[in-house]
């Protein structure tokens, strides 16, 4: 009898309980009403309808790096690889670049066989000059140098609805990075400076000129020839 009567308590309390706000019934936003997380800045009148998101870049930190924070603007050493988010497809590495060793000096290094030792060639490229996919040059942001992170990014920040050399068209790509170094941006970079359009790291792509405006080029896909300021443009042989 004791234990009905408790039980009958319980319920009659869970009955009158007040709800908690995490159980409350939230009220659906209307149409006319404006996102209550965003605040517009002075002189900018009010919109109506539902903020909605098209598309965004993801990451994973995977680990976090001893190193000083990424800086925008600078030149960037990293490593990387790079699969189709779709089928798990790698597509292209750093890790399969390999090239010779060079000691202070300049000279090859040997390893235990006489042979000249070999390792991954990192990437190096000027971040936040458009050079590389957009969610590729931008995945870098809070990083620390030695650290490693894993990109998801869409397609419209990949390479587009044309897709590129290898990559089929609206393909989401998946990355794993790692922030080698950082370092000051020369004055004037050559031509052939690493991680601009050079052919041996295929991606990802430069940017500028891919055939549909907007979509980085596919990769290894060469730089526009434009004569240098000041340079007359060279004369055409005249016909007999």
């Amino acid at each position: 009898m004791g234990i009905f009567v408790a039980s009958a308590m319980t319920f009659a309390l869970a009955q009158t309980a007040p709800q908690s706000d995490a159980h409350r019934p939230r009220p659906k936003p209307t149409s006319g009403s404006p996102a209550p997380w965003l605040k517009l800045p002075p002189g900018v009148p009010p919109g109506h309808g539902i903020v909605k998101t098209a598309f965004s870049l993801r990451y994973q930190d995977l680990h976090i790096g001893t190193g000083a924070e990424a800086e925008p603007n600078k030149m960037y050493k990293v490593q990387y690889t790079g699969w189709l988010a779709s089928d798990g497809h790698k597509f292209d590495s750093s890790y399969d670049h390999k090239g010779q060793v060079l000691d202070k000096d300049g000279k090859p290094e040997l390893d235990a066989d006489g042979k000249p030792k070999m390792e991954a060639q990192p990437l190096s490229f000027p971040q936040g000059f458009g050079r590389l996919i957009p969610g590729f040059d931008q995945g870098f942001t809070g990083m620390k140098v030695g650290g490693k992170r894993r990109l998801f990014i869409p397609w419209q920040l990949a390479y587009g609805a044309r897709g590129g050399r290898g990559i089929p068209p609206k393909a989401d790509l998946i990355f794993d990075i790692e922030l080698v170094d950082q370092s000051d941006l020369e004055m004037q970079m050559p031509a052939g400076h690493p991680g601009m359009n050079q052919p041996t790291h295929a991606t990802p792509p430069p940017s500028g000129s891919a055939p549909n405006p907007g979509t980085p080029p596919p990769a290894g896909t060469p730089p526009p020839t434009t004569p240098p300021t000041g340079t007359p443009p060279a004369e055409k042989p005249q016909s007999n």
